[in-house]
């Protein structure tokens, strides 16, 4: 891209994050970046002394949010891009998960995300400018046996998205949901949370599940470093969606999804209809 933006992303230190920090920086943008802690942040800011800021936030700190992004402002200009990334996988039968893994979830995967929204879209509708990106996935449209409390996640970002793209639209800010499929992070390995199986009921259903899962990762098809490039030529677009899918198996899985909805649809349309007048 030819133009330098100001980008702030949240959770720099892995998978999507690191790898758009990266092709950010080379592409000559500015990255301001989140991290948990001050190595991290003394790694990140060795990529480029003068283009590669770090800022310590836990994006569920939701007191420090909006003077963290008043201080951003301030000290490095107006952000042009906000990409909320940070986010983690919670991986359990529903049955069996506490109900406060599914808040740990949500506080992470939506709130964190909302906050840091909310703190940054003063300043984009004032400047008439600005893009949300916010990371999904392909599990914000399709369901797997497993993350349940995952998958209502990223359901919430994806409608919390679609409807703040129609309700900034008219201030020239645009808002796209970005959803992977499956990469080679960090996501079904490291960062997962896994609850502990206690039924024997899913043993059979399940545990091939987890299996499969745990034996696929790291060896997954999409490429991080592909994806980061396809995030930056969202960027660089005059029009962008407010939805993309990143990956062949994402783009397979959600078609099927909606062409098994629409079959639904039509098969029970008749009894959708009985209740008009």
């Amino acid at each position: 891209m030819s133009t330098q933006k100001n980008l702030f992303i949240t959770g720099i230190s892995s998978g999507f994050g690191k790898a758009l920090a990266a092709e950010a920086l080379a592409a000559g943008h500015r990255v301001i970046g989140t991290v948990r802690n001050q190595e991290a942040l003394q790694g990140f800011e060795a990529l480029s002394a003068e283009r590669a800021h770090g800022v310590i936030l836990d994006v569920t700190d939701f007191e420090r949010i909006d003077s963290v992004v008043a201080e951003v402002e301030t000290r490095f200009g107006p952000v042009d891009v906000l990409v909320n990334n940070a986010g983690y996988g919670h991986e359990g039968i529903f049955e069996e998960s506490p109900l406060e893994e599914m808040r740990r979830q949500f506080d992470v995967n939506v709130f964190g995300a909302v906050a840091v929204t909310k703190a940054f879209v003063p300043y984009f509708r004032q400047r008439r400018s600005g893009h949300i990106i916010n990371i999904t996935s392909m599990g914000g449209t399709i369901t797997m046996p497993g993350i349940a409390y995952y998958c209502a996640s990223k359901f919430a970002l994806e409608g919390i998205s679609d409807t703040l793209s129609k309700e900034l639209k008219p201030f020239n800010i645009f808002v796209t949901a970005v959803a992977p499929g499956s990469f080679r992070t960090d996501w079904a390995g490291r960062s997962m949370q896994r609850t502990p199986r206690s039924i024997a009921d899913y043993d059979a259903s399940f545990d091939p599940v987890r299996q499969a899962r745990e034996t696929k990762s790291g060896h997954q098809l999409g490429d991080p470093q592909k994806a980061a490039q396809a995030m930056l030529t969202l960027i660089a677009s005059d029009n962008p969606p407010a939805h993309l899918l990143l990956g062949s198996d994402a783009l397979g899985y959600v078609r099927e999804k909606l062409a098994q909805s629409l079959r639904d649809i039509d098969q029970w349309e008749a009894l959708t209809r009985s209740t008009d007048g």
